[in-house]
């Protein structure tokens, strides 16, 4: 138990000696901090990054479905155009950019969050998950009523 105590009293003063150990070299930063704050820069880059990822995925699933539609309206004009295709098409392309979102979320608050972004980061991860569960059962549902709408993916083993 002694051991317990002087390693809580030792971190208590490594740490309260922290802010001045900066302002005696120069103002700087403790190497700690220094790391803390990199690691923090880098984790947002890398949320923007999949965020980018996210509108990148927006983008080339609406414009193959403005695409698969102006075909089909053009060259089909004596049939229906094929919507429950183009509908399940996009929605799974919108199910991954969600689950991408909400990944780029948990990046933003994974370094030192504060109690308030974690409140944040799991408002947003309840909505984006509710989002995603009636977004994948609407997609089960209409897969179920047209099975010639399924576009088949490879499972590999």
């Amino acid at each position: 138990m002694k051991v317990f105590f002087a390693a809580v009293s030792l971190l208590t003063t490594l740490f309260a000696a922290a802010p001045a150990f900066a302002q005696e070299n120069g103002g700087g930063r403790p190497l700690s901090f220094a790391f803390e704050e990199t690691l923090k820069a880098f984790t947002l880059y890398a949320a923007q990054f999949v965020e980018g990822a996210v509108a990148l995925i927006i983008v080339i699933a609406v414009v193959r479905g403005l695409g698969s539609y102006f075909v089909n309206l053009v060259a089909g004009r004596n049939s229906p155009v094929p919507k429950d295709a183009i509908r399940l098409s996009l929605g799974r392309s919108l199910a991954l950019a969600l689950e991408f979102a909400l990944g780029a979320d948990i990046l933003k608050t994974a370094v030192a969050p504060t109690w308030n972004e974690i409140g944040q980061l799991a408002a947003i991860a309840v909505l984006r998950t509710g989002l995603n569960y009636f977004l994948e059962k609407e997609l089960r549902d209409a897969e179920a009523r047209d099975p010639a709408a399924t576009v088949h993916v490879e499972k590999t083993p």
